[in-house]
């Protein structure tokens, strides 16, 4: 067994924390797969024929590993969470997209249409603040965001889809998040809270362009799960809901 860092943020604030894995295993395995059914981190396709080939796949910012069977199983503490994904340039034709939130059973949570920006580059999806739609702790939740290739064919697109599971907050990680303030980022990186780590240091950089530092922190974060090609690409769009 070897012991390894998400990445080192540490500040007098908070004291990153390590963890353990096989020796044999890449650094993004620090996120739990519990045999959950595969999902797909970078998009595919449900008829090829109808959808164009991308220079760049729609992505999911999700941990996993696309070599390996694995479920890309991520944490939140939040009820209301957001879900992150690259959009890369699109035929100008093609405008629409759906995010699905559904349950174990594949039920659906949640269901909503998007009108895509535009221009490539990575959008963000928060949940409805609504209670009917609020996450239960140590459930598993299977999300999918699919792109509209054809306006007549609703079931030619590109797909990712990805699993989540909310995670209690205990006082003690109730204190580390107030002393830090702000960057609550950094505590959900030692926690290993990849949703919530995402989603706060991806709007203090989309926020504050001009802050080095949550530039260098954002593109550590997606190194660590080897998803660094896409830490340059802007943050084009935050979809918030009010339903």
């Amino acid at each position: 067994m070897i012991t390894l860092l998400f990445f080192s943020l540490a500040t007098s604030q908070v004291q990153a924390q390590s963890f353990t894995i096989k020796q044999n295993k890449p650094a993004d395995q620090q996120f739990p797969d519990d045999g959950d059914p595969t999902g797909r981190r970078r998009g595919g396709t449900s008829r090829r024929g109808d959808c164009p080939n991308l220079k760049t796949p729609l992505t999911a910012l999700v941990p996993g590993e696309e070599t390996n069977k694995k479920s890309f199983l991520g944490t939140t503490i939040s009820e209301y969470p957001s879900f992150w994904i690259y959009i890369p340039e699109l035929p100008s034709d093609i405008r629409f997209g759906e995010f699905v939130l559904q349950d174990r059973e594949g039920n659906d949570i949640w269901r909503t249409p998007i009108t895509l920006p535009g221009k490539p580059g990575i959008i963000s999806v928060k949940l409805p603040p609504n209670t009917q739609y609020a996450l239960k702790p140590n459930l598993k939740y299977h999300w999918y965001f699919n792109v509209n290739c054809s306006p007549s064919e609703n079931k030619s697109v590109y797909f990712v889809d990805a699993w989540m599971r909310r995670v209690t907050l205990t006082p003690e990680l109730q204190q580390q998040l107030n002393n830090a303030k702000s960057q609550k980022y950094k505590v959900y990186i030692a926690n290993k809270i990849w949703y919530d780590a995402v989603s706060n240091l991806g709007e203090l950089r989309r926020n504050n362009p001009g802050i080095g530092t949550f530039v260098e922190d954002w593109t550590k974060l997606l190194k660590s799960v080897n998803l660094s090609e896409l830490a340059p690409a802007p943050i084009v769009q935050i979809y918030t809901p009010n339903k």
